[in-house]
């Protein structure tokens, strides 16, 4: 089971928010490709980022930053990118400059002919983000709740050809108050395709619980806020997985 470290980019800052609040937004790093160093020299085997502001103006806004970090990671370790990714001509922008795989959240539930054609040009690339509360997707930032089911959405996503699901439960996120283990195995089973948890991971209990479910088809885990305060040793977090 993968530990993936987060870097949430917020004005070219490495922050982390509390339920995707961006006037709740703690600041941990001026600059991205140090911290994406840090995870690197840690032994971390795949890296999330996330443009929080392309994710609420809908286009790239961080490029830069984007790129300091992919040059860091280099070919050794995949980077995952989400955040304002809206059109074909992004997703082929970055993964020309050396992304791995492209997170489609909020266009994937607004506009699902989007992902389909973003899975049939470019196969094996695209991971589908799904933010839910109480079993329902929320998008544009969590700012909306949706009437979507996230369980019958991710079947869906998934007959379109997504390399995984991601799921958050935004009720924890960054509130490192544990993973909602119950509702990440209740869609992990209902899935052939992997599925990776985020919100709320706080520490080594967690992992513990999560890799005692993995068998179910879940293949990592998002690591934000408690690996930045110190609440959870990444390194003992990967021993762990």
């Amino acid at each position: 089971m993968l530990i993936i470290p987060a870097i949430d980019i917020k004005d070219g800052h490495c922050v982390r928010l509390e339920q995707g609040d961006m006037q709740r937004a703690t600041t941990f790093s001026e600059n991205a490709g140090e911290t994406a160093r840090r995870w690197k020299d840690l032994g971390c085997k795949r890296l999330h980022v996330v443009d929080l502001n392309g994710a609420f103006a809908g286009k790239p806004k961080n490029e830069a930053a984007i790129k300091q970090i992919i040059s860091v990671m280099g070919d050794d370790v995949p980077v995952q990118l989400g955040g304002g990714i809206r059109d074909l001509d992004t997703i082929e922008r970055y993964l020309d400059d050396g992304v791995t795989y492209i997170v489609i959240g909020t266009a994937a539930v607004k506009n699902p002919g989007f992902l389909h054609e973003a899975c049939d040009a470019f196969p094996g690339h695209i991971i589908v983000a799904l933010d839910a509360k109480e079993g329902k997707v929320a998008t544009d930032g969590w700012s909306k709740l949706s009437g979507h089911d996230v369980v019958d959405l991710a079947k869906r996503f998934q007959d379109y050809g997504v390399e995984a699901v991601l799921y958050t439960d935004i009720g924890r996120d960054g509130m490192m108050t544990g993973v909602n283990i119950d509702a990440t195995v209740k869609l992990a089973q209902a899935l052939t395709v992997p599925v990776i948890a985020s919100g709320g991971l706080n520490d080594l209990a967690d992992v513990k619980r999560l890799k005692a479910v993995e068998a179910e088809g879940i293949m990592g885990v998002i690591a934000g806020r408690a690996i930045y305060e110190g609440k959870l040793d990444f390194k003992a977090a990967m021993n762990v997985a």
